[in-house]
């Protein structure tokens, strides 16, 4: 017979560990912080998300800080904010770009009919989600269609519009540089607006 709780065996509490996501959610909206307002904006911006140290980049981080700075940005400057994460997510698409993708794989997709570069992009962009989707669940319904569902990085945010530009930049800059130059994402649907899913569409 297996001894149970109720039975007075005390089981070991169970290791919770915290959603985490790629550092590039700080480390590539950091410097446009900084190219927009200066220092001051980025250290009021890092105060109000609770982040002192930076990331050092050579790992996953908790989600939590990542969701802060970028709610932080969006309560600071408002409509603006759309730009700067925009800046930021092609940041990140291309840092991803130079050190993520090898540049042999880069240069097949470019050689591929643009159906099939973008049907394996999509699976790539799927089978890493985890770096940019935290605790969130992401789906690739097609090759020109992705949703989020739960996205950490809006959550508790109410929105009459989408908000979600950072994750669109980075999808819009990698389709354009490896499927087609004329790619462009827009987010149909955000968990801000009530939706169940942030829901992306790439088109040329």
């Amino acid at each position: 017979m297996v001894a149970t709780a109720s039975a007075g065996l005390r089981l070991p509490a169970r290791e919770i560990h915290p959603a985490r996501i790629g550092p590039n959610a700080i480390l590539q909206l950091v410097p446009v912080l900084e190219e927009t307002g200066g220092a001051a904006l980025r250290d009021r911006l890092l105060k109000q998300a609770g982040i002192a140290t930076l990331p050092t980049g050579e790992g996953m981080i908790p989600q939590e800080p990542a969701a802060r700075l970028h709610q932080a940005l969006r309560e600071e400057l408002g409509p603006r904010a759309a730009d700067l994460a925009t800046e930021a997510g092609s940041r990140t698409a291309d840092y991803i770009l130079a050190h993520r993708i090898p540049p042999t794989a880069q240069s097949l997709l470019r050689m591929m009919p643009r159906p099939l570069a973008a049907h394996a992009l999509a699976r790539a962009i799927g089978k890493h989600a985890w770096t940019f989707a935290g605790s969130g669940a992401f789906r690739v319904r097609d090759r020109w269609h992705f949703s989020l569902a739960h996205n950490p990085i809006v959550a508790g945010e109410r929105s009459d519009a989408p908000l979600c530009h950072w994750h669109a930049a980075v999808f819009a800059r990698l389709y354009q540089r490896l499927v087609d130059p004329n790619v462009v994402c827009r987010e149909t649907t955000c968990c801000a607006m009530g939706s169940p899913a942030c829901r992306f569409e790439l088109q040329a």
